[in-house]
């Protein structure tokens, strides 16, 4: 039962763009919102629907094949764009993984194709006929004063490039990051976001699904989760970056229904968390 805030999230064209683990993306954000007693309300909207600006706290973009990626990206400008360069003018948190990112940037150019993009982010991107950047990353971060590493799995063809108008999100420590050269990754302006890692993104950063959360919501700060198993989750993502070897795996255990440090008591067993209502 929600004992505090709901967070009013809303994937844009989930049924097309959802190729890199993105519902689990959404299920983190989801338990992690759950376990703080902080309410949840997922809504989706796909190509043609209308974008009302003020509904949403949290807006999200995956990654998708590039058909699929075309089709949207002319709904997004011509559909959605007023209203979401609104949301994220009234802070809203706007999340654009792969594809998506390249989306809120001002295009894709590849050879088959030119894909108009939403130009919330100063970030351009040419699709290569040379190889794939792909493989595991790690990247240094600063959001709010505090350099975190960010780690996930890279696979794309395209290379961007981050205009005068921008600001990368982080510095490459491992890995190819937006174009291989020259060692930034994603890109960030004020509540929109955008990055190139994947895996899912947010099971190997749940302080960065928090950082989501609270930036979203307008809070300083969230109540506080015992996070050991998302700790070594995200340690063994920035080893495997590293090319070093990660530990044997732990034996199994159902995830607890409730975390140590969350209100309301202390943990109990509880089934696996299972992914977000469809809607």
């Amino acid at each position: 039962m929600s004992t505090g805030p709901e967070l009013r999230v809303c994937v844009l064209y989930g049924e097309r763009l959802n190729i890199y683990a993105d519902r689990g993306n959404l299920a983190v954000l989801e338990r992690r919102c759950r376990w703080r007693g902080v309410g949840w309300r997922l809504r989706r909207v796909t190509v043609g629907d209308e974008l009302v600006a003020g509904e949403d706290h949290l807006l999200y973009l995956g990654g998708g094949q590039d058909a699929d990626q075309q089709r949207c990206a002319e709904d997004l400008v011509n559909t959605k764009g007023a209203a979401l360069h609104e949301a994220a003018g009234r802070g809203a948190v706007v999340l654009g993984v792969c594809g998506g990112y390249q989306l809120l940037g001002h295009g894709y150019e590849t050879p088959e194709a030119s894909m108009p993009g939403v130009g919330l982010l100063d970030v351009t991107t040419v699709a290569t006929t040379s190889d794939r950047l792909v493989g595991h990353a790690a990247v240094e971060i600063d959001l709010g004063g505090e350099r975190r590493v960010l780690a996930g799995f890279e696979n794309h063809r395209g290379r961007t490039t981050v205009g005068p108008g921008g600001s990368p999100l982080g510095r490459v420590l491992h890995g190819f990051g937006n174009n291989g050269e020259d060692g930034t990754e994603g890109a960030v302006r004020g509540s929109v976001v955008g990055t190139y890692l994947h895996g899912p993104l947010l099971a190997a950063n749940a302080w960065f699904a928090d950082w989501l959360i609270a930036t979203a919501l307008g809070l300083s700060e969230l109540a506080p989760l015992d996070d050991a198993f998302e700790q070594r989750a995200h340690d063994d993502a920035v080893r495997r970056a590293a090319g070093e070897p990660t530990p044997a795996p732990r034996p199994r255990r159902w995830r607890r229904a409730r975390r140590a440090g969350a209100p309301g008591g202390s943990a109990t067993a509880g089934p696996p968390p299972s992914a977000p209502p469809q809607r």
